[in-house]
């Protein structure tokens, strides 16, 4: 196996950094879009914004858990960096463990944007439904 040198794990740290504000951004939209919703349902009570109120919070943890397993795999790619002078298997090791946990990462954050748009598709029949009701339609 071929020594792990400093500028293999350096090359995910621009990512890491990426994701973390990409997932941090997404988390602050979420969190004003789950106030806002939850204002709406303390004077409507609509079964709709529960829906969406359910499927924010959901959507909320995994923006926690994917930005846990982004950050745990920058804890590693240091770590990584970290034994390589010392001990070159372990290097490879953890570096292989903050690979596992990027992937992780993004498998979450994957998972957040199809429940993005199941929630998008609660608004459009919600509002499809109201105008139907509206223009006397089944």
């Amino acid at each position: 196996m071929d020594n792990l040198t400093y500028s293999i794990p350096g090359l995910l740290f621009p990512a890491i950094s990426l994701l973390m504000l990409a997932y941090t951004n997404r988390f602050f939209g979420l969190a004003k879009l789950s106030r806002q919703l939850l204002s709406e349902y303390e004077t409507s009570k609509s079964e709709i914004l529960e829906k969406q109120i359910h499927n924010l919070r959901f959507r909320i943890s995994l923006i926690l858990y994917a930005q846990s397993a982004g950050i745990f795999s920058l804890i590693l790619c240091t770590c990584s960096m970290g034994m390589i002078p010392f001990y070159n298997i372990m290097a490879w090791i953890l570096f292989a463990s903050s690979l596992l946990f990027m992937v992780i990462s993004l498998i979450l954050a994957l998972i957040e944007i199809h429940l993005s748009v199941i929630a998008l598709d609660i608004e459009r029949n919600s509002i499809l439904n109201s105008l139907h009701l509206e223009n006397g339609e089944k």
